[in-house]
């Protein structure tokens, strides 16, 4: 979004308040300014230059989780989460807080093999050092490899097709067997796969710290390893990625990755001429858990329910979608709201009496395993009832 288009979006604002329906942050505190209505106003503001810039406005604004939630609901059209992006954007030098985020994010990005490294390398004594102090919310567990590092292609004896993994950073670094689970189930349905080389963030981190250049060129590079890749899809088990690639990179450099999707709307039919049955005997009522940028980015809601049916399992049901908190940088940077969300979240599924949630994204498991309860993603549920039968 250029400055023009941002100007003119934030004028169309109207302070008609239906984009505070859906907003997890402002459901969670009930405080104007934490609200999507009150962030335009304050980005009204701070562009008019009757606001200046404070460590207060920095928060607010960056205090959004970028769900997407409310740019549906709001009358005049307005891209809400592209107006965030470009306000943080120009917020991002007076935002000391989230100053050595930046810098993280960007030494990932730009050199992942050798943070993974360092990071396994030093599991033990910084992960629990940084939770102590409060600096990060919860202390991952760095697998012993990742799952790829350059070019894989896995054939099948009877190829019915191929297809494209797009790995994604929580899955390649943190839960590389949610990937292999992916690999499995799409082999076993006929499908050459591939892992492309030169993959790297999706870009979604880098632009919620208002680093939108660097996420530019991560996109462009995304886009030069899968855009001219012979592939029926580009399969995701991140939504948020899945999201970025196809919808938000027209937005980023005016172009996209048009086949990219989402495992449970690939899957869907595909696995209707398999019979399937379900293999975790100690799930008795699951809740499926709608990944925000799933549900509000790429519309999809019963596709994954209808799977999880098919398998045999008695899905319950909730009212209403809730966000468990993750939301990527937020929950480092926000830690009390973040887990007031995920009370919230949680708490209604218990009170359904739900012994597991079921997910599709490695973020909500990453927050909702701070639970006692079973989190699964459904590429893992998916795996079991597929590979059972072979």
């Amino acid at each position: 979004m250029d400055d023009t288009r941002y100007l003119k979006d934030l004028s169309k604002c109207v302070r008609c308040g239906s984009c505070k329906a859906l907003c997890p942050v402002y459901d969670e505190q009930s405080v104007e300014s934490l609200g999507a209505r009150g962030r335009l106003a304050l980005l009204q503001a701070f562009s008019s230059g009757d606001l200046r810039s404070s460590s207060i406005l920095n928060d607010r604004i960056f205090s959004c989780t970028l769900c997407g939630a409310c740019s549906g609901l709001c009358p005049p059209g307005i891209d809400i989460k592209e107006v965030i992006y470009h306000g943080r954007r120009l917020l991002k030098k007076s935002d000391k807080k989230r100053k050595y985020i930046r810098f993280l994010a960007n030494i990932f990005v730009r050199k992942p093999g050798f943070s993974f490294k360092a990071l396994r390398a030093t599991q033990q004594i910084l992960f629990p050092f940084l939770f102590k102090k409060g600096f990060i919310p919860f202390q991952p567990e760095m697998p012993e490899y990742r799952l790829k590092d350059s070019l894989q292609v896995i054939s099948v004896s009877q190829k019915k097709g191929r297809v494209a993994i797009f790995t994604g950073c929580t899955v390649n670094f943190l839960y590389p067997h949610l990937g292999e689970a992916l690999i499995n189930v799409l082999n076993r349905l006929g499908y050459e796969v591939i892992l492309p080389a030169g993959e790297v963030c999706c870009g979604t981190p880098l632009r919620s710290l208002g680093l939108e250049k660097e996420a530019a060129a991560a996109a462009k590079r995304n886009l030069d390893a899968f855009g001219r890749l012979n592939v029926e899809a580009v399969v995701s088990l991140c939504p948020t990625c899945t999201n970025a690639i196809k919808n938000e990179y027209p937005k980023l450099i005016g172009r996209g990755i048009d086949k990219a999707e989402d495992i449970s709307s690939f899957f869907v039919d595909r696995i209707k001429s398999i019979r399937l049955s379900r293999v975790f005997s100690h799930i008795k009522k699951p809740v499926f858990h709608d990944p925000c940028h799933l549900l509000y980015g790429l519309g999809i809601s019963e596709e994954p329910r209808e799977i999880i049916r098919q398998i045999g399992y008695e899905l319950l049901e909730t009212q209403g979608a809730r966000c468990c908190g993750f939301a990527g940088t937020f929950c480092f940077s926000n830690q009390e709201l973040s887990e007031g969300l995920l009370s919230k979240c949680t708490g209604d599924y218990m009170k359904y009496g739900a012994d597991a949630i079921i997910t599709s994204c490695p973020g909500c498991m990453i927050q909702l395993s701070k639970t006692e309860r079973t989190v699964l993603h459904l590429i893992e549920v998916i795996e079991e009832a597929v590979l059972q039968k072979t």
